[in-house]
């Protein structure tokens, strides 16, 4: 089986019972590190995801993926936060995550410039406006954003 078909199937089965704890899914991912095989699934909630929090949706999930054995190799359940530094995906993560600091690598430069830092003031379907160190809204097309993750500023 396909690793995109193994995260589509646990992505349904894991979707409806996060929802029912009050987590939602951030990403999913399916990978092979050396000769073994990851089931990766970070969760998040306002407030902050605890130990608990996965423990008790890792055992929840396991269950599940137990009973319905879908991955036909070995491999190793991990539920976690996605951390500070994760991609922001969806517009879910992108509406709770607005006022604070972002960075955005683009796939294409503008002037030579593939990376931008700034407050995060909005975005639409089509683009992401961004306030810059020097105070400069920056409308940033969202085809052309490779990834965009929290600014982690020291």
């Amino acid at each position: 089986m396909k690793k995109r078909d193994i995260v589509k199937i646990v992505e349904e089965l894991s979707i409806p019972i996060m929802g029912e704890l009050g987590f939602e899914i951030v990403d999913i991912e399916f990978v092979k590190e050396g000769p073994n095989n990851y089931l990766r699934i970070f969760i998040d909630k306002p407030g902050g995801i605890t130990i608990d929090d996965c423990q008790k949706a890792s055992e929840i999930i396991s269950d599940k993926l137990d009973e319905i054995d879908p991955i036909d190799v070995s491999y190793y359940l991990e539920v976690s936060s996605p951390g500070l530094d994760r991609p922001l995906k969806t517009n879910k993560d992108l509406n709770r995550n607005l006022g604070e600091d972002i960075e955005i690598k683009l796939y294409q430069g503008i002037n030579g410039k593939k990376l931008y830092m700034g407050k995060f003031l909005s975005f639409n379907n089509d683009c992401i406006v961004i306030l810059d160190d020097e105070n400069n809204e920056v409308e940033l097309s969202r085809k052309n954003i490779a990834k965009i993750n929290l600014a982690i500023r020291f």
